[in-house]
């Protein structure tokens, strides 16, 4: 049987533990700050220390992939067990994987983050739209099928993305979703928001919009889905800032905070007040919008 809709349970863990996602990136530097060793078992201290910190108390942690990977086999098996223990504890789990292929390619990467039973099932995954977003269709279905989201990088904070994301189609390259003269950004917008059609309190297919980026109002960005904002705190932006990005949209924005939380570890206290004051200032931002 599957769950309920991604954006239904995501709306109510927003409502009930603040709009905040807290990353999971243990990189070398963050382990040896927190008198780590780089390796398997630093890996193992960080991201149970960080799941007993914080998946009882945030909305959503976002463990990235790419940190446990590196290690093999043995840190997939610490991946597997972070996202079971968080998800255990009542936080819903994005996949930072930023996967993105095609055919049949693209369908083993949903199966494997998105199929209930998964040792990786995850309520969530990042998807790369860049072969086209078609080339996203199993992953999509996946996703309805099993009450799971997606994130769509769609404006990154990142300065290289802009070349991408900001280029407009041409004059004469019309295509179904009335695409000319549209940035790639947009575009990638307009098929969300084309997913998440009557749904409610929202859409589980939602869009990565860097809060970093300044005024937005050029794009449509109400969705009816999520926004994932990476760019909170160690970036430069801050809670007060998200009104003037994001606008209306702001209700449906999901900030991410990775370093100005991690870097309060490995005390757990300190970790779950760094996020309890992130997500007050979050929400407190949103409500005075």
């Amino acid at each position: 049987m599957s769950l309920e809709p991604f954006g239904t349970r995501l709306r109510r863990a927003m409502d009930e533990r603040g709009p905040l996602c807290v990353g999971i990136d243990p990189h070398a530097s963050l382990l040896a700050d927190w008198g780590l060793n780089d390796d398997i078992g630093g890996l193992e201290r960080f991201s149970r220390t960080v799941v007993e910190a914080l998946a009882d108390r945030v909305a959503v942690l976002k463990p990235q992939s790419a940190f446990f990977e590196r290690f093999g086999s043995r840190g997939i098996a610490v991946l597997e067990k972070s996202v079971e223990e968080a998800r255990s504890a009542g936080a819903l789990v994005v996949m930072d994987a930023k996967r993105g292929d095609i055919g049949s390619t693209m369908a083993a990467y949903a199966s494997a983050l998105l199929e209930k039973g998964s040792p990786l099932f995850s309520d969530a995954l990042t998807v790369s739209p860049y072969l086209g977003y078609g080339s996203l269709k199993p992953a999509v279905e996946l996703a309805r099928e099993s009450g799971a989201g997606l994130f769509v990088l769609a404006l990154t904070s990142n300065p290289e993305g802009g070349e991408v994301q900001h280029a407009v189609r041409p004059e004469g390259a019309a295509d179904a979703a009335g695409s000319v003269g549209r940035s790639v950004g947009a575009i990638m917008l307009a098929h969300l928001a084309a997913e998440n059609a009557g749904e409610t309190p929202m859409g589980s297919f939602g869009a990565v919009v860097g809060a970093t980026l300044g005024d937005l109002s050029s794009y449509d960005l109400e969705i009816n889905g999520p926004l994932l904002a990476p760019g909170i705190g160690a970036q430069g932006a801050t809670p007060a800032d998200l009104p003037g990005v994001f606008g209306a949209a702001v209700r449906h924005v999901v900030p991410n905070v990775s370093r100005g939380v991690l870097r309060h570890g490995p005390d757990v206290g300190a970790l779950r007040a760094s996020a309890d004051r992130f997500a007050e200032d979050i929400r407190a931002a949103v409500a005075s919008d």
